[in-house]
C-alpha cells in the first residue's frame, strides 16, 4: 500500500532544491577562503580588519543571490524554509510537520534569511527536511549513497 502523499508545501520544493544548490556552493566557497581571524580579536586594529573582511565576505555574489532569492519569497513560502530545516534538523518525522510549521510561524520575523544563512549545515537539513516529507533534489554531480 502506498504511503500517505506528501504534505503540501507553501514553497515548492524545486525552490528548496535551488537554495540547497546555492548554499552548497556558498558553503563550499566558505571552506575555501583563507579568513585571517586574530588569536585575540579585541585589539584595536585587529577588530577592524575583522570588519573589512565582514563586509567583504557579505558581498559575495552567491550569498547575494540567495539573500536576494529568499528575502522576495512570500513569507508563507519562508515559514515552510524555516519549518524544513527545523524537520531535518531534528531528525522528525512528517507527522511533526504540523506542529513545526505552527512553531515557525509563530517565530517568522524580518531576519529569516539571516537566520537560515547563519545556520551551520542549513543546506543538509533543508535536504534531510524535505526528504522526510517525500521529496527529493535531483543534484547533478552528486552521487547517491
Amino acid at each position: 500500500m502506498p504511503e500517505s502523499p506528501e504534505p503540501v508545501l507553501a514553497i515548492p520544493p524545486d525552490a528548496v532544491c535551488f537554495i540547497i544548490r546555492k548554499l552548497r556552493e556558498y558553503e563550499s566557497m566558505d571552506l575555501l577562503a583563507e579568513r585571517d581571524i586574530p588569536a585575540n580579536p579585541l585589539e584595536y586594529e585587529d577588530v577592524d580588519r575583522i570588519t573589512e573582511q565582514e563586509d567583504e565576505y557579505s558581498f559575495d555574489p552567491v550569498r547575494q543571490e540567495l539573500v536576494s532569492f529568499i528575502d522576495e519569497l512570500p513569507d508563507d513560502q519562508k515559514i515552510d524554509l524555516v519549518a524544513l530545516m527545523w524537520l531535518g534538523r531534528n531528525n522528525a518525522s512528517a507527522t511533526e510537520w504540523p506542529a513545526l510549521r505552527e512553531e515557525a510561524a509563530e517565530a517568522a520575523n524580518a531576519r529569516t534569511t539571516d537566520y537560515l544563512l547563519g545556520s551551520p549545515l542549513v543546506g543538509d537539513f533543508l535536504e534531510e527536511g524535505l526528504s522526510a516529507l517525500g521529496y527529493a533534489c535531483d543534484m547533478p554531480g552528486e552521487q547517491g549513497p
